[in-house]
């Protein structure tokens, strides 16, 4: 899909991700991705804020990073509610320049569905992550499965017409392709919500043997 054509989608789907932040949905997995992280701290595709309320605002300096101008403008407002110092930058993830290994965490929640590369953007959050710093993430992909995981392969393409989002992204694959070192992981709603805590590093690890189901 086109990029600035994806722009607009979300800038249009802005009200209904701030509705999702205000009701805290998801807020346990979220609470369990963002729990302990502290120092600068980048987070990707930031939205409308979603994460904003379970960081500890006395332990990080925030950075966050998103291509629609309508989601940043709502996660401002989220975060003057909170009253969060944050550090907004508006940039296509995927064009992202940073210098490396200038974040002590980095966070990325249900972004990955929507690049066009996501191994090289999760390379980037590797680059941008100090040695001994943790990446975490919360994404969705294929299912625990087999009839879920073709469910999902055949609605992808309306799906992704429909939100700019794919629904059968591999992410464990794209994570072990990215060389990020998964310490732990879980699985819920039938495999589809993955929660990964991460290193910088090369994965010697197979995650399968890592792992709890939720």
């Amino acid at each position: 899909m086109d990029k600035q054509k994806l722009i607009r989608k979300f800038d249009k789907q802005s009200v209904l991700y701030e509705e999702h932040t205000r009701k805290r949905m998801l807020k346990e997995w979220r609470q369990q991705i963002i729990e302990n992280i502290h120092g600068d701290v980048l987070e990707i595709a930031v939205g409308t804020g979603a994460n904003f309320p379970y960081y500890d605002r006395a332990r990080i300096h925030l950075t966050a990073a998103d291509f629609s101008p309508m989601m940043l403008r709502r996660a401002a407002g989220i975060a003057d509610e909170l009253q969060m110092q944050v550090h907004f930058i508006e940039s296509d993830i995927e064009k992202l320049q940073l210098p490396e290994q200038s974040f002590d965490a980095i966070v990325s929640t249900l972004s990955l569905c929507g690049y066009d590369d996501p191994v090289q953007v999760l390379r980037n959050l590797k680059r941008w992550c100090r040695p001994g710093g943790q990446i975490r993430l919360m994404e969705h992909g294929l299912g625990g499965n087999i009839i879920l995981r073709s469910a999902q392969r055949v609605v992808n393409p309306i799906a992704h017409q429909i939100s700019g989002c794919h629904w059968n992204r591999d992410i464990i694959q794209m994570v072990k392709g990215s060389g990020l070192q998964i310490e732990r992981m879980e699985r819920h709603m039938g495999g589809m919500i993955y929660l990964i805590w991460a290193t910088p590093g090369k994965s010697e690890i197979d995650p399968a043997n890592h792992l709890s189901q939720g």
